[in-house]
């Protein structure tokens, strides 16, 4: 079951982030980190009633972003359609002992199926570079790589920005 979230479940989603981060830094990728994702974040997602959670057996799994609006690090990239009417994937996380079981296919489909509901023209996002197994996942999800944007406190490699047209 997905929902949105509330201010009673950010203490279990950064639970399940920090487990990512430590996850992906095993992995050698150094995507999140000390300074991100945190609670303010997911406070300020909550207030604009855009986070939601997945929920399977009674736990928080998954969580993620659905947002109508465009980060400023955003406005570089040649996007396939107009800046009006388009949905922003943020903080898309699955906890490592719940992946590979199709839990972010999940929120992914969620996501695209609010978007069609909502009439957006597309789904635009950002995954790390150096994120291959990302990669691959939007990729198969016929999301087109169109630039690439930094996040200094994050890393000094490149995020790469895809979009999907709905």
């Amino acid at each position: 079951m997905i929902r949105k979230a509330t201010s009673s479940d950010i203490e279990s989603i950064l639970i399940l982030t920090k487990a990512c981060a430590k996850f992906m830094i095993s992995k050698g990728i150094f995507q999140w980190n000390e300074h991100y994702p945190n609670a303010a974040a997911f406070e300020k997602d909550i207030e604009r009633d855009e986070l939601y959670v997945l929920i399977h057996d009674h736990q928080i799994v998954g969580t993620i972003v659905i947002s109508s609006f465009m980060d400023e690090e955003y406005q570089a990239i040649k996007w396939l359609t107009p800046n009006d009417k388009n949905l922003y994937i943020h903080r898309l996380a699955v906890h490592p002992e719940f992946q590979g079981r199709g839990f972010a296919q999940k929120l992914m489909d969620f996501a695209e199926k609010f978007g069609l509901d909502n009439g957006y023209d597309s789904i635009r996002l950002d995954t790390f570079s150096q994120n291959h197994r990302n990669q691959t996942f939007y990729e198969r999800r016929d999301y087109t790589r169109l630039g690439s944007i930094y996040f200094p406190k994050q890393s000094e490699h490149p995020f790469y920005c895809y979009e999907r047209r709905l």
